[in-house]
């Protein structure tokens, strides 16, 4: 398959009113330029290109060496924009699909329909279609008595006949490069916009006597572009809908779909439960058997088997088989839960690392620690890791018992199987077996509270 591609992705996206471009705006997770990034690369494409203008640098890093990068120094329409790329293919003699990079929800299937139409006919373009019910803001297909292309105008160049159609162009094509980017040399800027439109290649063609086709996409969804906030906000809502559906399809249980926010590049496995209210971000990737919510957010997360995490907040960790996590609990990034663990209501942990089967119940900071197989910690227990200028580490023994409200200031040591008494604060390493113990003695003052009252 002698098949390549270009993603457009150089405009400024002024109706975004953002700092950043157009294409680098997330929907579930990813860039939406990135969604079709994928879609193209699915494939099996012989080379990627993707055209950047408007804070292109930015463009440029987010894909990497994902695709091979062009500029297009002055935004002066698509045309112009597929005209960049005269060089990266000189020596091309296959297929070229040109895509806009700001169409996430295009899905391979009909790419490929598209290229597979084009490959058979013979055309020299095929251009994808779509009919909508409200084709405002689209260039219409413009159709003979045998219901042949004549040409593709854009809504601005369009005459009331001509606005009445409601086939539109959806702005991805696929064209054949033997010619290509000498036909472009022959496109023209007169119309309202003054650019040099990519659509004025197709009545360039159909003049020539070439031929061109079209292939009507399935589902109108797909070719939804993005302009603006409300437009971004109702894409993401579709491919939400699609990240849902093919997850419960594999066996995973939703409560409420409505109300659950899961990314494109999470996964989950089967017979696990996710309860309403839950965002799971990033590459999450989550095992069997679980129970993640209600109201619970995961970025960036590893969760292993059986894991219960109840109204709490995990990022940058890894969570193993069987742990019990919250209500309301913070883990930071940096964690490793071991098998077993209990982290409950109001604890928060940082960059520590809890060993198999200890617990942290409740109302406790844990930070920049190593806590060791079976420990447990009181309600109230604070590692002080940081003393203003440098952050310190703890470390709490295998078996240790840390009593309620013991404060352990880092750099300590508690050694396996020690104990520090509620209330202490502990400043010095406790060895293994011992009881740590810094409260003063008990004063009790009689006839104190009738004193008091007169």
């Amino acid at each position: 398959m002698q098949l390549a591609a270009v993603i457009l992705a150089a405009g400024k996206g002024t109706r975004m009113k953002s700092g950043i471009p157009k294409v680098l705006h997330q929907v579930c997770g990813r860039p939406m330029v990135e969604h079709v990034l994928l879609a193209v690369q699915s494939m099996e494409v012989k080379k990627t290109v993707l055209v950047v203008g408007h804070q292109g640098d930015l463009v440029a890093e987010m894909i990497g060496e994902r695709a091979e990068i062009v500029y297009q120094a002055e935004q002066l329409g698509t045309a112009h924009a597929l005209l960049q790329c005269v060089d990266v293919f000189r020596d091309f003699t296959g297929d070229i699909l040109v895509i806009c990079g700001d169409t996430p929800l295009l899905q391979h299937q009909t790419i490929y329909e598209l290229y597979t139409a084009h490959s058979r006919s013979g055309a020299v373009a095929t251009v994808l279609t779509a009919n909508l019910a409200d084709p405002t803001g689209y260039g219409r297909v413009i159709r003979n008595d045998t219901n042949g292309i004549t040409k593709i105008v854009e809504q601005k160049d369009a005459v009331p006949a001509e606005l009445a159609v409601t086939e539109i162009n959806t702005g991805v094509y696929c064209f054949s490069a033997k010619g290509l980017f000498e036909a472009l040399l022959q496109i023209g800027s007169d119309n309202a916009q003054g650019e040099y439109y990519l659509t004025d290649i197709i009545e360039y063609y159909i003049a020539r006597g070439d031929s061109v086709g079209a292939v009507l996409v399935d589902d109108v969804d797909e070719v939804l572009g993005v302009n603006d906030r409300c437009q971004l906000a109702a894409v993401e809502k579709i491919l939400r809908r699609r990240i849902l559906d093919r997850l419960m399809i594999s066996g995973v249980t939703i409560m409420d779909p409505s109300s659950t926010f899961i990314d494109d590049d999470v996964d989950i496995g089967a017979d696990t439960v996710i309860y309403p209210y839950t965002f799971i971000e990033g590459k999450s990737k989550i095992g069997e058997n679980c129970v993640i919510g209600p109201s619970s957010r995961l970025v960036n997360v590893t969760v292993g088997s059986r894991v219960n995490v109840q109204n709490s907040i995990v990022l940058d960790s890894r969570l193993e088989d069987e742990c019990n996590i919250g209500p309301f609990a913070y883990i930071r990034p940096g964690c490793v839960v071991e098998k077993d663990v209990k982290v409950g209501d109001f604890v928060e942990l940082k960059n520590s690392h809890l060993h198999q089967g200890c617990k942290v119940p409740h109302l406790s900071y844990v930070g920049d620690a190593e806590v060791g197989r079976k420990a447990n910690i009181g309600a109230g227990t604070i590692t002080c890791n940081y003393d203003g200028v440098n952050k310190s580490r703890t470390w709490i023994g295998e078996y240790a018992f840390i009593g309620s409200n013991t404060n352990l200031v880092a750099p300590v040591v508690v050694g396996d199987g020690a104990t520090t008494g509620a209330g202490s604060t502990i400043t010095k390493d406790v060895p293994p077996g011992a009881l740590g113990l810094t409260r003063d003695k008990q004063k009790n003052i009689e006839g104190w509270a009738q004193k008091r009252k007169k």
